[in-house]
């Protein structure tokens, strides 16, 4: 991919990549999802949903670009605004070394922006691991109604295998296994990990159905966001692991 020209209008459906382009150049954004949560105070055209957009909406708009994921875009509402001629960047993120390099895709080669600093903040952060326990084995719930929990191949799970902690379903077929909650195994497991998104997990809604199980509950922003959060991410995960044993 070539870098782009007089971006000057940008459409964001990915509350992270929000987040990226509004910390590096907020007058770019023009439209973002009604879950672009951060920075507070985004001032632009919300478009609805990560998985239901207002198509009709972002083509009015008129972007230069248009941001997207592949995990939590749907494929055809990208191929109706490509169809109405828009130019749209979808990302793939599945490990850290990924999310950082599809961050310098998006601004850099994407909106024309300079490398921005907390990308390289964020870097090393994540080389200068704070210290942490002994590896631990932990089970991931990210939804409920139905269980939901982490599986092979995804962000989160690698950014807790840095962190020491490993997913006890980072061998099932699914990326995200749906599991009665009868079913899940928690043998060999030393905590559970509840973040507060996308289900928001609480101490009163999440802990009580892994009796025995120490809770960690953790910012989903720093756990599944891949942004400017990365920077105090390990310290923040770090401390709430520990903190849970």
């Amino acid at each position: 991919m070539s870098p782009r020209g007089a971006v000057r209008r940008v459409v964001s459906l990915v509350p992270s990549l929000t987040e990226a382009v509004a910390a590096c150049a907020p007058e770019l954004l023009v439209g973002a999802t009604d879950w672009c949560s951060h920075p507070a105070g985004l001032d632009v055209t919300r478009v609805g949903g990560t998985k239901n957009p207002d198509t009709d909406r972002i083509t009015a708009l008129a972007p230069d670009l248009v941001i997207a994921n592949e995990e939590e875009n749907r494929p055809q509402d990208l191929g109706v605004l490509r169809a109405a001629g828009l130019d749209v960047l979808v990302t793939e993120i599945r490990t850290l070394d990924q999310a950082l390099r599809e961050l310098a895709r998006v601004l850099v080669r994407g909106c024309g922006l300079p490398r921005p600093d907390w990308l390289d903040d964020a870097e090393a952060a994540w080389r200068e691991l704070p210290a942490g326990p002994a590896e631990l084995t932990a089970v991931v719930p990210v939804w409920r109604r139905p269980w939901m929990v982490l599986g092979r191949d995804t962000f989160a799970g690698d950014l807790l295998a840095r962190l020491g902690v490993r997913n006890l379903y980072a061998g099932h077929t699914d990326r995200y296994p749906r599991i009665p909650i009868q079913e899940l195994n928690t043998r060999g497991a030393d905590l559970v990990v509840l973040p507060d998104e996308p289900y928001r997990f609480t101490a009163q809604d999440g802990p009580e159905a892994f009796p025995g199980l120490p809770a960690a509950l953790v910012s989903g922003r720093h756990l599944t966001w891949y942004g400017p959060s990365l920077v105090a991410a390990p310290d923040v995960l770090a401390a709430v692991v520990a903190g849970a044993r």
